[in-house]
């Protein structure tokens, strides 16, 4: 997908924490910003989504006492309704449907088609535009589903992603579980783990899945090319997923969560000290970027803060806008927004001080 000429644009930073989602507004030159929220106030918001053919905005949301839902709003956030018939296991399936993690669109020539990802780790598809949902069971009854085990943060499916080339191909990556890729419209499904290493779950090492997926992006510009942020690694599949090498060299540590791409194909990702040290090394808060499909990587830090700052960036907090040149956004475990409008180049951060961010997403309206 090419970059989207800056003529007059409107974008929309959505923001989600563990206690409601926060709105920036601003146009192409995105210099002037409006804050809106909090929105949902005191719900936990794992994943939004803007919908720019009717305006709408999705999110994920969840709590203690009524669980996870679905809700929308066409007004910006003045007003949300909730999902009447939104994803939802049935009591025979023995799963729990605990949080909305990803909530993302279809093919372009599939305008009525969302696809949702959930915890427990499962697949729903919405034909008709978001009001009716229906599990995609043969995910969740693929023959390795005995041999699933949560992450740290819950048997979470993540990532979704939809091959611009050909609406049947999906591919998804769940944790502590793999990378799954559909060839026929998520009736069926294969695992595609082949070199990434087994993460312990107690099973053994030669299963298909036991591997720990943080985050997967697709190349921009190349079919069937896809990047991952695992659980001590950074990957790189060539062949659709089929196998994976390792473009970690030159990056400080191999621990990390956010993954992101530009519509140039820029490479984004937020390196961690380790997996017992979930803040960025050494406390310097730097992004990497690559701009060649991961041989090489540079640290990005100017406008950043030059003292101590032990935060981290999890899985979904991360996104770039389709703007050019690109805009990079990210927040923080302390609840602070960051963004580039140059690619990375420069940073700032937006005012503002949040609860623990989940997810950020661009929409371009």
């Amino acid at each position: 997908m090419p970059p989207v000429p800056n003529d007059a644009s409107k974008l929309v930073l959505l923001i989600g924490t563990v206690k409601g989602a926060f709105f920036y507004h601003t146009d192409a030159d995105r210099q002037q910003w409006k804050l809106t929220g909090p929105h949902l106030a005191g719900w936990e918001v794992y994943s939004l989504c803007g919908d720019s053919r009717n305006g709408r905005i999705i999110a994920g949301t969840c709590s203690y006492t009524y669980g996870a839902t679905l809700r929308t709003t066409r007004d910006l956030g003045a007003t949300w309704e909730e999902v009447d018939r939104g994803p939802a296991y049935t009591a025979e399936s023995g799963f729990k449907l605990n949080r909305i993690w990803q909530i993302s669109p279809g093919h372009a020539s599939q305008p009525g088609m969302w696809y949702a990802g959930v915890e427990e780790a499962g697949l729903f598809v919405s034909r008709d535009d978001g009001r009716t949902w229906a599990e995609l069971d043969g995910l969740t009854r693929h023959p390795t589903r005995p041999q699933w085990f949560p992450g740290n943060g819950g048997m979470c499916l993540h990532t979704i992603l939809v091959d611009p080339g050909n609406p049947q191909r999906l591919w998804v990556a769940a944790s502590a579980i793999g990378v799954f890729r559909s060839d026929d419209g998520g009736l069926s499904w294969k695992t595609c783990n082949r070199n990434l290493p087994s993460v312990p779950t107690g099973l053994p090492a030669e299963t298909e899945v036991s591997r720990c997926v943080h985050k997967m992006v697709l190349d921009p510009h190349r079919p069937g090319v896809l990047y991952q942020q695992f659980h001590g690694g950074v990957f790189k599949s060539e062949d659709a997923g089929e196998s994976w090498q390792s473009i970690a060299d030159g990056l400080p540590s191999n621990f990390g969560f956010p993954m992101t791409v530009t519509a140039n194909g820029d490479l984004f990702i937020v390196p961690l000290q380790s997996d017992e040290q979930r803040f960025v090394p050494d406390g310097a808060l730097k992004i990497y970027r690559s701009r060649d499909r991961g041989r090489t990587w540079r640290a990005l830090a100017k406008g950043l803060p030059r003292q101590p700052h032990f935060v981290g960036v999890l899985r979904d907090a991360m996104a770039a806008d389709p703007l050019d040149p690109a805009g990079v956004y990210f927040g923080t475990t302390m609840g602070e927004v960051y963004y580039s409008a140059d690619a990375g180049e420069n940073w700032h951060r937006l005012p503002g001080q949040f609860p623990r961010i989940t997810t950020i997403k661009a929409w371009l309206t």
